[in-house]
């Protein structure tokens, strides 16, 4: 980690800031909101925004891009972006278009990194989730490694400035590190990680081949009623992290923020909150720095 700049420096020599805005709005939340709220995330400091295919709010987070752009409060130098290649466009013909469309949507002549949002292939097609008539999710049968080199094609192009993966376990990331031609090393793997499944044993894998983990679901897990037991405990409630907010008088939110920063773990906050936003970009302050107690240091790793 850099901390005089509060980026990391990734393998393939391009630097990532440490901090970045989640930009996934669930259905009901209005298209426009997106405009704001990464206008706000700009406003506030931050500059690495994620965005992904399969959010479909693209073409609104570019529009905030732009006019953040165009009303000289950024340069597009300054701004992270970060988009995902969905499962129904692994097949490495559909690679590069599939980021051309994105880049369409954005207005934007690159994106600072492209990934592979998860290492499953699904049915082509404009259907993000197919499903026979039996209701069953219709998989492909596409090799990882070849998904990989028409990913670097797009670096190649310079469509991409840095590619990586996401969700991927240590064997699946040993493939693509082992493929005889591999020309670009993932720059990252991006998981869900926070102290409930804090990723130790693939942090350590990550940092031992330069790869940077990034956090993603870092406030807790989503709860969606289809995968999640509305039962389980919720993170930002949890009795250690709401002890360690209250002795360093900041939020629930902000330990758990800080607690994967101070591991070399980049993160994604999410938020469309305003205040949240703002109170977000807190976590870089020396300030919120802590000791992690022993609570949290177990672990459910992805292996």
């Amino acid at each position: 980690m850099d901390p005089k700049y509060q980026r990391v420096a990734l393998n393939d020599g391009h630097f990532m800031p440490v901090l970045g805005f989640g930009s996934y709005a669930p259905p009901e939340v209005p298209r426009n909101r997106v405009v704001e709220v990464t206008k706000l995330a700009i406003e506030a400091g931050f500059r690495h925004i994620d965005s992904a295919y399969l959010y479909n709010n693209e073409e609104q987070v570019g529009l905030a891009i732009r006019s953040k752009i165009a009303d000289g409060s950024v340069k597009r130098e300054d701004i992270f972006y970060t988009s995902k290649l969905w499962c129904t466009f692994f097949r490495p013909q559909l690679v590069q278009p599939a980021l051309e469309s994105s880049l369409k949507k954005l207005q934007l002549d690159y994106v600072d990194l492209y990934l592979i949002h998860f290492p499953m292939a699904l049915k082509p097609g404009e259907t993000p989730l197919p499903k026979d008539e039996n209701g069953k999710v219709m998989f492909d049968t596409v090799d990882l490694c070849a998904i990989w080199e028409a990913m670097e094609k797009c670096k190649d192009a310079g469509l991409a400035k840095s590619i990586r993966v996401s969700n991927f376990n240590r064997r699946q990331l040993e493939m693509i590190l082992n493929n005889p031609g591999l020309k670009y090393k993932p720059v990252c793997n991006q998981v869900e990680c926070h102290p409930y499944l804090n990723q130790s044993k693939l942090l350590d894998f990550c940092k031992s081949k330069d790869i940077v983990l990034v956090a993603h679901s870092a406030l807790g897990t989503q709860r969606h009623k289809l995968w999640v037991d509305q039962n389980s405990p919720v993170l930002l409630e949890d009795p250690v992290l709401c002890a360690l907010a209250k002795k360093h008088k900041r939020t629930p939110a902000l330990i758990a923020l800080r607690y994967q920063l101070q591991r070399g773990v980049v993160v994604l906050a999410k938020s469309h909150n305003e205040q949240q936003i703002r109170e977000n970009m807190k976590v870089r302050s020396r300030a919120v720095g802590l000791r992690v107690p022993a609570q949290c240091r177990s672990h459910v790793c992805f292996l």
